[in-house]
């Protein structure tokens, strides 16, 4: 998919296809009012016939009208004006794609980049349409005999803005959107490829093929052997019931100065999650492989500055195993000791995700991380609490916990601040151990954190836990990409501030 930006005249433009925004009830785009005019009424007599009332998601394709160079106009309602909003606009973008996907127009000059989105410039509305547009066309496809394919695919879109001293902006978003689409994209194929193939092995496999993609990332990775003399006991109690090795899998991006302390992602990868000797429910047991979304989301985001080649240092780590019900599984009421030396009372399997991670974030002390952002699909609690729209942020550094919500903001990639409150870490009291792997059921996503929050002193850390927002269930089942937009734009706003430093 090709993307240009420009500015121009829509009757002027010489393409299969110009797209216009139309308010409801039937008021027409600025740029609309001004083809309007060209044409002399001719899509506001449509309009008033009742063709189009510029309800959100409606669409109304003319053809040949009067005094334009382009063979079609695309009509797109936008609902009302004055509740138009960044989440709506990402709606309507989706919506011109698909249809113009539909309807066989191979290219298209859009003209809903110039609408306005209260708060947002032409960067950040050139760089969300291009996401987008990215997303509606995703598909998952690998692994099917024969695809559906359009029969005259949308190939290039043009994205029109208001004036020339905007172009230079233009391009900048589109670079940035097309890397952030290229990072969600592989955040989805990861997620979405079942556990049988996308195991620890291919994860690492994937590492290995971005670091021999680009010159400043470097790939290592701890085997087994090194974890257990390394004495990962928690994370090793998780891999031990499985046929499938497990890995801790490291990128290194280099592209700030030499010692710089790096931004650490850490994901929690669990191929597949069967619950181990605390077995799930068989319904829907199938989307327990995205139980490695938080791999899949931090592996995407790695991605993503990379191919920005931004100035930073950025640290990617892994915890990827999987969690099987095998007769050399773990049992509940084992007791582990980690990394840390801290033991840990195995009261339910089920809380896997917790057990690598804690060894995982004891590792990263090695790098002298600047912050370390945890991303996990760790609790079902969290989508009682958030459902599918928020992602759960907590963090021992209010300053880290504001960057990380500010740029969920820009991103429309929201998460919502829980409390870490001393008082919920008495729930992981146990007579038996330093603390116990569960608190109970009250306030699970907060104590799951708690839980975390005792590997994690050491340096500024956050954990965003996306049980809720990683994928959907469903007709529409299939990996989101969340939340590698926040986490590229959090990385994208420290480059920004820190380049505003050195200026």
């Amino acid at each position: 998919m090709e993307f240009h930006v420009k500015s121009g005249s829509p009757e002027k433009q010489r393409s299969a296809c110009v797209v216009i925004g139309v308010f409801e009830p039937r008021k027409l785009s600025p740029v609309g009012e001004h083809l309007d005019q060209v044409s002399d009424g001719y899509i506001s007599n449509i309009l008033r016939r009742g063709d189009l009332e510029g309800k959100a998601g409606q669409v109304l394709l003319l053809h040949n009208v009067p005094n334009t160079l382009c063979d079609r106009v695309l009509l797109i309602g936008c609902g009302k004006e004055r509740e138009f909003s960044e989440t709506q606009y990402k709606r309507i973008i989706s919506k011109a794609i698909s249809t113009l996907n539909d309807t066989g127009s191979m290219e298209a000059v859009c003209f809903l980049s110039e609408l306005n989105v209260k708060g947002r410039d032409t960067h950040w509305k050139v760089k969300h349409a291009v996401e987008a547009t990215q997303s509606s066309l995703y598909t998952f496809d690998q692994l099917k005999s024969k695809t559906d394919t359009a029969r005259r695919p949308l190939r290039k879109l043009v994205f029109n803005v208001t004036t020339r001293r905007d172009l230079t902006l233009g391009e900048q978003a589109i670079c940035e959107g097309l890397a952030v689409s290229e990072g969600i994209k592989l955040a989805k194929d990861l997620a979405n490829m079942p556990p049988n193939i996308c195991h620890p092995t291919y994860l690492a496999e994937q590492a290995e093929k971005i670091a021999s993609d680009f010159e400043k990332v470097t790939y290592s990775a701890l085997e087994e052997a090194d974890m257990i003399e390394l004495g990962m006991g928690a994370f090793m109690a998780v891999a031990q019931g499985s046929e499938q090795p497990a890995k801790l899998i490291i990128l290194e991006y280099k592209g700030g100065e030499e010692g710089e302390s790096p931004v650490t992602l850490v994901g929690k990868g669990l191929t597949f999650d069967s619950g181990g000797i605390s077995i799930k429910p068989s319904e829907a047991m199938d989307e327990m492989k995205y139980d490695m979304g938080g791999a899949a989301s931090v592996f995407g985001a790695f991605l993503a500055v990379a191919k920005l080649d931004l100035p930073i240092n950025l640290v990617m780590a892994v915890a990827a195993a999987e969690n099987m019900p095998d007769g050399r599984a773990c049992r509940p009421g084992d007791v582990v000791t980690s990394m840390s030396g801290q033991t840990i009372e195995i009261l339910n399997t089920d809380a896997e995700g917790r057990l690598v991670l804690c060894d995982t974030l004891t590792y990263v002390e090695k790098f002298n991380p600047d912050v370390v952002i945890d991303v996990a699909t760790l609790t079902g609690a969290c989508v009682i609490a958030l459902g599918a729209h928020a992602s759960g942020l907590l963090s021992n550094h209010n300053p880290l916990a504001h960057d990380l919500l500010n740029a969920g903001e820009t991103a429309d990639d929201r998460a919502w601040r829980l409390p870490l409150w001393d008082e919920y870490q008495e729930q992981l009291n146990t007579n038996f151990a330093d603390m116990a792997n569960i608190g109970g059921r009250p306030a699970g996503t907060i104590t799951a954190a708690c839980f975390l929050s005792r590997y994690a002193k050491k340096y500024q850390w956050a954990h965003l836990d996306i049980a809720g927002t990683a994928w959907k269930g469903g007709k529409d089942k299939g990996a989101t990409g969340r939340p590698v937009s926040m986490l590229t734009q959090y990385i994208i706003d420290r480059a920004q501030s820190k380049s505003a430093k050195e200026s």
